[in-house]
């Protein structure tokens, strides 16, 4: 089985948003950039099981510039085979998903996996991307994947109830949480990554269709009222009043 795993990198969760240049770009200064957590826990970490138990290969593959080396090699180091690195900007989901799509049309993939957004945006784009350039079967928010015979059973949460599909290979599939268990690379694992290939592919072309014009960060979080179990009259005044819905 052959498989790739679109990785894509993010400000660590913990991280103090701020922007430069008159709110047009992302103060980057002292960031501390990790993996996307829906690549890494869910669509690469279930790849390298069924790597395990069906034998093939895992490739990563990330669009973005040579400081991205970091994070692809953590994901060589947790059991990927190899990696590409897209040498562009990933300046808009389009240009992502439009370079993967061109590296990953001669490869013949069984499966392209992704998580089912990033943590940064928060769009689950450019999967759906991938798929429409590719013409290849897509399905987002992916919980379970199993592989049955040239299909796959792929299970996933929806309003009220969980929905089975199958799906013929190749795909492209989306994973959230559930899918699997998070790992953390091993000592031999992170010595074996300094040696594993880092294939570095110039973009297909770059125009970018989409370009970000300011950002802004939300409301602050007001102070919390309270009100007195007995009160009930003052907390319907306050609800109707002051509360925002969103």
């Amino acid at each position: 089985m052959k498989i790739l795993v679109c990785i894509s990198k993010v400000p660590d969760t913990t991280t103090k948003i701020s922007f430069t240049d008159n709110n047009s770009k992302f103060n980057e200064d002292k960031v501390q950039f990790i993996i996307n957590p829906y690549d890494e826990w869910y669509a690469l970490v279930r790849a390298l099981e069924l790597k395990e138990t069906l034998d093939g290969t895992v490739t990563v593959i990330n669009v973005g510039k040579a400081d991205n080396e970091q994070i692809i090699r953590k994901a060589l180091a947790l059991g990927a085979d190899d990696a590409v690195r897209v040498d562009t900007d990933p300046a808009d989901a389009f240009t992502v998903a439009n370079e993967i799509a061109a590296y990953a049309k001669p490869e013949n993939y069984d499966i392209i996996l992704t998580g089912k957004e990033t943590i940064n945006y928060n769009s689950g784009v450019v999967a759906g991307m991938i798929a429409e350039l590719l013409d290849l079967p897509y399905v987002s928010l992916a919980s379970k994947l199993d592989v049955d015979g040239n299909n796959l059973k792929i299970e996933r949460e929806i309003e009220g109830m969980k929905e089975t599909l199958k799906v013929a290979m190749p795909c492209v599939i989306g994973a959230q949480k559930g899918m699997a268990e998070a790992r953390i690379p091993n000592m031999r694992g992170i010595l074996a990554s300094k040696t594993k290939p880092v294939k570095i592919i110039a973009p297909i072309t770059n125009e970018i269709h989409v370009q970000s014009v300011s950002f802004s960060l939300p409301p602050e979080k007001g102070a919390v009222k309270l009100f007195s179990p007995d009160n009930v009259k003052d907390l319907a005044e306050a609800l109707h009043n002051e509360a925002k819905v969103f």
